[in-house]
């Protein structure tokens, strides 16, 4: 996997590539170093970065607090903030759900 957090002075920044208007809300895997993200959500009106916000806050087991979009409102291309993880906690938290949504 080659999903690269950035560090940010409040946890990890996540690089995110959102695939709104989907069947079905799901994290696909990996995508030109970021996470490929699925939701149901139409890009309007900011519902598909609401949905994103909040499979994403679920898939990690986190706090709504913990999870918010730091850039990209507008673009497939995302940034998301999660708070209180390194880069280093996140990623290892990455690959272990990604290995599992495998098996």
């Amino acid at each position: 996997m080659t999903i690269v957090c950035q560090p940010h002075a409040e946890g990890a920044l996540l690089p995110v590539r959102a695939q709104p208007g989907a069947r079905k809300n799901a994290v696909v895997g990996e995508h030109a170093g970021a996470l490929k993200i699925a939701v149901t959500a139409p890009p309007e009106d900011g519902r598909a970065n609401e949905a994103l916000t909040e499979l994403l806050r679920e898939w990690l087991g986190l706090k709504r607090s913990q999870v918010e979009l730091a850039g990209g409102k507008s673009n497939r291309n995302k940034h998301f903030l999660i708070r209180g993880l390194s880069p280093e906690e996140l990623t290892a938290r990455l690959q272990e759900r990604l290995k599992s949504d495998e098996a």
